[in-house]
This record gives structure tokens, sequence and C-alpha cells, in this order.
């Protein structure tokens, strides 16, 4: 029985499909080209509608937009892998009481869009009294449901490690939360450190949310600026300029998840190599202790 998921293409279907990517870049290459035209059809891209980037005051708002969306990213991310981490060895207890609290918490969380909770904790905790603030709703919602996700990416990289990792630290004497948090956690962040960089982009993009509920963030700002009479009402460059900003953002994460899988494979090369002239040393003395033994 053949174990290919699919049949390999033959020339014709190979030029069928170099074909179907000819025609599917050229039309994405049209509404390219189309959204541009508009765009400058009706002047998007006139000078009046982008002279607001000149002024001092707003170059100085605007970096402030910048920072309140890296302090929300900054301590949803931080908050949301420590939630994740917790809650994925919540689910792996060998207490049936606690996964189950566990596993409610997180499925609970996933199951409610983000928005939602921004809305819960900026909108309905001051129904019962509690004071909150724009800040406390987008990092708690960033958290929940972030921290949800990567409960699940972390509880699946634990789950693919070797089951003699866990052996020889219970070995040693290790009770389980030493071994979770001290062996198991730090090795399944390396093993899942693309899908983890890949939620934070997400969580990162998710900020934008935040204007919803008032949140002077990078696009809260864009918006602000956008609706302004004394510039033209320049939404449009106020968006691209934003969206551009999101995506230098993003792409800044990217990079530092490339730099950090490549020196990853670094460090596993350098132990893999110590540990093979270790063991080859070892046999190297092995042989020479035969080999001057008595006759």
């Amino acid at each position: 029985m053949s174990t290919v998921l699919f049949d390999t293409p033959g020339p014709k279907a190979r030029v069928r499909h170099r074909i179907y990517a000819v025609l599917g870049a050229l039309v994405v290459a049209a509404l390219i080209a189309f959204v541009i035209y508009r765009f400058v059809d009706t002047g998007q891209f006139t000078a009046r509608k982008w002279e607001w980037l000149q002024y001092s005051q707003v170059q100085s708002d605007l970096a402030s937009a910048i920072l309140a969306t890296v302090k929300a990213f900054a301590f949803g991310a931080v908050l949301a892998i420590v939630f994740g981490a917790i809650f994925a060895a919540g689910r792996l207890s060998d207490h049936a009481w606690v996964r189950g609290i566990c596993t409610f918490v997180v499925e609970f969380f996933r199951a409610i869009p983000l928005l939602i909770l921004m809305f819960l904790f900026y909108y309905g905790l001051p129904t019962l009294g509690v004071e909150t603030s724009p800040l406390f709703a987008v990092v708690a919602g960033l958290t929940l449901y972030n921290g949800s996700v990567l409960a699940e990416v972390f509880r699946a990289g634990i789950l693919s490690l070797p089951k003699g990792q866990s052996e020889a630290a219970y070995a040693l004497g290790m009770r389980k939360t030493q071994v979770m948090f001290t062996v198991l956690l730090p090795q399944a962040l390396r093993a899942m450190l693309p899908t983890i960089i890949s939620q934070l982009v997400v969580l990162l993009k998710d900020t934008a949310l935040g204007f919803l509920v008032t949140y002077p963030e990078l696009l809260y700002y864009a918006r602000y600026i956008g609706g302004q009479g004394d510039f033209g009402r320049p939404l449009v460059p106020s968006t691209l300029v934003a969206a551009a900003i999101y995506i230098a953002m993003c792409l800044l994460l990217t990079a530092l998840a490339t730099y950090l899988e490549r020196r990853n494979r670094r460090s596993k090369k350098h132990i893999d190599t110590d540990d093979g002239a270790t063991m080859a040393g070892l046999g190297t003395t092995a042989t020479g202790g035969m080999a001057t033994g008595p006759a």
C-alpha cells in the first residue's frame, strides 16, 4: 500500500499548475493595481492628505500610540505565556480535579471571542462596582484568550518530548512540579518556539481591538487623525501608515523568531558535538585500557 498522500504530478500537471500560478499572480496584481488606481483617482496620495505627518505634535502623538501598543503587547505576551505554562501543567496533572478545572478554563476562554472579553472587562466590571481601565481590559482579554491558546501549544510540546526525559528526572528524585517546570517546559518552549512566536504575532495584531474600548493605541490614533477636517480627513493615509507600522512590528517579531531558532539549532549541534566527542574519548580510553591490560 502506498504511503504517499498524493500522486506526484506528471509533466502535463506541472505545466497546468504553473499556468494556474501565473494566472493567480496576475489576478492578485490586477486587484492591487485597481486599488492603487482608485486611491490615486480619489486623491488619497495628494500632498494635502499626507501633510499631517509633518507636524511635530502629530509625530509625538503617533510615537505615544506606538508605545501604548507595545505596552499592551508586552504585558499581554508575558502574562499569556505565564498563563499558558501554568494551565498546560495543570492539564497534565495527575489529579483529575486539577485537570478538570484547567481544561474547563482553557476551553472556556478559547471559545469566547477576544472582543467580547474586552467588552466584559471594560463595560461589565463597572456594573459590579469594580473600577477598570482600557489598558486593563485590553491586557486581561489578550492574556486569557492567547494564554488559553498557548496552553494547548505548551501541552502539545510537552507531550511530544521523549518519555525518557521525565523518567530520568524522576529517577533523580525530582517531584512532578520540578520535572514539569525545570525539565519539560523549557524543552517544550524551545521545540514550540516558531508556534509561540506566531501566536505572539497574532496577539500583537489583536491589540488593535483596543480602540473599541477607547484604549489609545495605534489604530485608535489613526482613526482619530483620519477624522480631522483640518488635514482633509486623511482616513486612508492614516490607515496605511498604521498598517505599515503593524507590518514592521510583525516582521521584527518574525526576525526574532528566526534568530532564536537558528541559535537553538547551533546550540543543539554544539551539544551533540560535545557529547559525540565525550563518547569517542570514553571509547578510546576503554580500548586503550584493554590494550594495556595483562597479556
